[in-house]
């Protein structure tokens, strides 16, 4: 087996390369992925160069997933961040800006609007009666701020 390893490198690197970059796909978070690449890149340069030591081999290895770890941090801290990133998992907050009408006259400046499939209860600081345009401005809890839109 060792010797069929030895014979043909680049094929090892590959599929060694391959079964790391599976085992990224079954769920490990991005530890793999950069090995994996790193593996298959591995396989290239020792199909281009058959006569390189397995010691070399290891060590490329080790600085291709050390230089694709780091390039792939610095080019995330540096991309610009777009703002739905902020609010990626929180629904209410990405209905902020949102204008819809009231479906309920509003008591005590409490009443209702349809957003998407939902009913939401809004709070506004002057009684408004039903079908008044009002836009989303903040967010309180399961309770959404909305001010009337003046045309």
């Amino acid at each position: 087996m060792i010797e069929q390893i030895a014979a043909q490198p680049a094929l090892f690197w590959l599929c060694f390369g391959g079964l790391l970059l599976i085992a990224e796909l079954l769920g490990t978070g991005g530890y793999l992925l950069w090995t994996g690449t790193a593996a298959v890149v591995v396989a290239l340069i020792t199909w281009i160069f058959p006569n390189m030591g397995w010691e070399l081999q290891g060590v490329l290895l080790a600085v291709l997933t050390l230089v694709s770890v780091i390039a792939w941090r610095s080019w995330l801290r540096h991309r610009p961040r777009q703002i739905s990133d902020k609010t990626l998992n929180q629904k209410n907050h990405q209905l902020i800006g949102l204008r819809t009408r009231l479906i309920t006259d509003t008591e005590n400046g409490y009443g209702r609007v349809k957003l998407a499939d939902g009913s939401w209860r809004i709070h506004c600081n002057q009684e408004l009666p039903a079908n008044t345009e009002v836009e989303v401005i903040a967010v309180d809890g399961i309770t959404l701020k909305v001010r009337p839109i003046n045309r």
